[in-house]
């Protein structure tokens, strides 16, 4: 019997468009009809934060009427199949899609729609309706304080230690619906060559970063990513 690889994972807007989650920034470079500087820094914030809070309220509440896709489920699969120890998921993606298909080893570096976080106390909480004006923080019980959980441009993507140490130590590397336009995600695939991995982009198309993967699958997520990992569980029951 084959021994187990460890496979990482890195998901981006490709999958969850496939449940029809906007991939926000258009081909005009908006975001839902916004720049990305009015919406999405935390100058934005400062400067409007009735805007911003908007914005991604009507996002949050849009979470509601999506469902994962067979992409979402059979990455879930993966996990349950071989394990949590042999399988770290890390997704560019804000929304819950990965977490209600059933992942469990999931690491969200932009952040979390259904999350806010107070930016006097620094805590997080789960939140899965509109922040108002006068929202209490339910920990420090300030209003006014409450911000989405979500890493804007020129803030520090989470997890990034642990995501550097699954790379260092992967068998495997993934990248799926990801544009390779975005760092340092985009340079994820680099760091997993250097250790020795395997590289697979899976894509509609090809991206930035294509040149940098050893094999490529185009297509669909949700008809490509089932079949592979069929073929995985397979090879290492």
């Amino acid at each position: 019997m084959a021994a187990k690889p460890r496979i990482v994972i890195l998901t981006g807007a490709g999958v969850s468009a496939e449940s029809g989650v906007p991939t926000f920034r258009g081909s005009d470079g908006l975001w839902e009809g916004h720049r990305i500087e009015d919406v999405a820094t935390p100058r934005a914030f400062e400067r409007n934060p009735a805007l911003v809070q908007t914005f991604y309220n009507q996002r949050r509440a849009a979470l509601k009427n999506v469902q994962p896709n067979a992409a979402h489920l059979a990455l879930a699969e993966l996990e349950k199949a071989l394990g949590e120890r042999h399988v770290t998921l890390i997704t560019q993606n804000v929304d819950d899609l990965h977490d209600r298909a059933g992942s469990q080893n999931l690491m969200h570096m932009h952040g979390e729609l259904l999350k806010a976080r107070c930016v006097v106390c620094e805590n997080v909480c789960h939140w899965d309706e509109d922040i108002q004006p006068t929202s209490p923080c339910p920990f420090c019980q300030r209003t006014g304080t409450l911000r989405p959980h979500i890493v804007w441009f020129g803030e520090m993507p989470l997890y990034m230690e642990e995501i550097e140490t699954a790379l260092y130590g992967a068998d495997l590397f993934v990248a799926i619906g990801t544009s390779g336009k975005v760092y340092p995600a985009a340079g994820f695939v680099r760091l997993a060559k250097a250790a020795g991995a395997h590289t697979i982009e899976f894509n509609l198309e090809r991206s930035d970063i294509s040149p940098e993967f050893k094999e490529h699958r185009i297509g669909p997520a949700g008809h490509l990513v089932p079949t592979w990992v069929e073929e995985v569980i397979q090879a290492h029951p």
